[in-house]
């Protein structure tokens, strides 16, 4: 039997999916990007899950792709590997990427790939592709761009810069550091919980108008999209109820 596989686990409306090819350290192979395919499909699927979290089996978060199938690949089989973290990039949940060791090439596409990422004592983030003598792949140069800018995209790609946890923080690749796995897991539970807790079709909602509105030049323009959206949640029964319990909680202060 094969040890590559996606472990999946649900609790409070969070999905929690751990990538795991320990002899790898995780490396993203043809088999591991197919059941992170399936694992990401099945948690969009399920109404009862409101989030998900992407982790690595310890002590790796992902060592990238693997080399092998890499070699000779033509653009249809690097589509392949590309799919696990592509399907994480599109799903309408929100996602968190709970980086909990090195997260190296594809490894970082795969964090990347999530709305959120967070950072554990031994994070580690190193783009590597041209110590490889291969070029980025899997949309890297514009989610790296978007997420760090020009210049901190060219000092991790270009130039190599290595980035741990409380560096990651600060240039903006982490949204927070922990100091420890445990704080890592609770920080990642706590965070993926809240987005669980709001009304799963207000959010997947949410998630869809952030990205139409980033793309767009005029702040009226997202006026107009988020207006019609609004107007629509206001005759919702869950808006309503939530506003009842918000007001029978200040009547009692």
């Amino acid at each position: 039997m094969s040890d590559i596989e996606v472990r999946s686990e649900v609790n409070d409306g969070v999905a929690v999916l751990t990538v795991s090819n320990p002899a790898r350290r995780n490396a993203l192979n043809l088999e591991l990007s197919g059941k992170l395919v399936d694992a990401v499909d099945a948690a969009n699927a399920d109404d009862q899950v409101g989030a998900i979290v992407i982790t690595g089996e310890p002590p790796a978060f992902c060592a990238g792709g693997d080399l092998a199938e890499l070699q000779g690949a033509d653009p249809g089989r690097l589509k392949q590997v590309y799919s696990g973290f592509l399907a994480v990039a599109s799903s309408p949940l929100p996602t968190l990427a709970a980086v909990n060791g090195p997260a190296v090439g594809a490894g970082i596409n795969l964090a990347l790939a999530c709305d959120v990422r967070l950072a554990g004592p031994t994070a580690r983030f190193d783009v590597r592709f041209m110590q490889l003598g291969l070029h980025p792949g899997g949309g890297f140069t514009w989610m790296a761009q978007r997420v760090l800018g020009a210049q901190g995209a060219a000092a991790m790609t270009l130039f190599g810069d290595v980035l741990d946890a409380r560096e990651a923080e600060r240039a903006g690749l982490a949204w927070r550091a922990y100091d420890t796995d445990e704080d890592l897991h609770a920080g990642a539970m706590e965070l993926a919980g809240r987005a669980a807790a709001a009304p799963r079709d207000l959010i997947t909602t949410t998630k869809e108008t952030m990205r139409v509105t980033s793309r767009l030049d005029a702040h009226a323009d997202a006026t107009e999209i988020e207006v019609r959206a609004q107007a629509e949640t206001v005759r919702t029964a869950a808006f309503a109820e939530r506003v009842a319990a918000l007001q029978k909680r200040i009547s009692k202060k």
